[in-house]
């Protein structure tokens, strides 16, 4: 039975996420600002958490990792994205994304690591990146920024703790229809351009042609961590040395 502790498990991936390891039958701490619903259904803690504070982050794998009785698997789901012009958005607002989705993952991955060490263990990590680690998008500079970002930490954090016996890995969900892409898939201008375009993911051209849900992006987190390229609009970079 792993311990898992999951980011943002109030909605969309995160949600799935939850659902998915509770069915493995891991037992579950979820990490978010407010409540996860998925909690009662799947017996999860739940602990409260405004992931733009790096220390409250740090903190939080700690306090799950004491309720949970150790750590096992980390997944750093968590993020948000502001839509504005680069031209139009403001400083903080950009500090408020690359603290959430760039800051924060950093944090909570250092965490777990301190952990899995002081246990003795190793354990698992999955960071969250996103199609975007391979585009540009548009009017999204911070999330882009912040997801091109996390590629890089995991490749960083592989190479630095798979002698540990750390696995760190992290999926690069695709154009996934929840929430965060509504605006997208209500613009008539940019929902056909988006799922019209090949996107190529390392020397794959995969067609986007439709939106996938949270349950198909989950296929790249089947978290004893695969490390191929997933044709469903999912790309996983792999860790170094297993």
């Amino acid at each position: 039975m792993k311990r898992t502790v999951i980011t943002g498990a109030s909605r969309g991936i995160g949600e799935a996420a939850a659902r998915v390891l509770a069915r493995r039958g891991d037992r579950l701490a979820l990490v978010q600002r407010g409540d996860a619903p998925v909690a009662a259904e799947t017996g999860a803690h739940q602990l409260r958490c405004d992931l733009a504070d790096a220390a409250a982050a740090d903190r939080a794998v700690d306090e799950a990792a004491e309720v949970l009785g150790g750590l096992d698997v980390l997944v750093a789901n968590a993020g948000t994205i502001i839509r504005r012009p680069a031209l139009e958005m403001t400083l903080d607002e950009f500090r408020h994304v690359i603290d959430v989705n760039l800051i924060a993952q950093w944090s909570l991955a250092r965490a777990a690591a301190r952990r899995f060490v002081a246990q003795g263990t190793g354990g698992a990590i999955v960071l969250t990146a996103s199609i975007m680690a391979f585009q540009g998008g548009l009017n999204i500079s911070g999330y882009v920024a912040a997801k091109h970002a996390v590629a890089g930490l995991a490749k960083s954090f592989s190479n630095e703790w798979a002698a540990l016996g750390i696995r760190v890995n992290c999926v690069a969900p695709g154009y996934v229809a929840n929430e965060q892409t509504q605006p997208s898939r209500d613009d008539p201008v940019r929902e056909p351009a988006i799922t019209s375009r090949p996107v190529r993911f390392f020397a794959v051209s995969i067609s986007i042609s439709r939106w996938t849900n949270q349950s198909r992006a989950l296929r790249a987190k089947e978290w004893d961590m695969t490390s191929r390229a997933f044709s469903d609009q999912v790309a996983s970079y792999p860790a170094a040395a297993r």
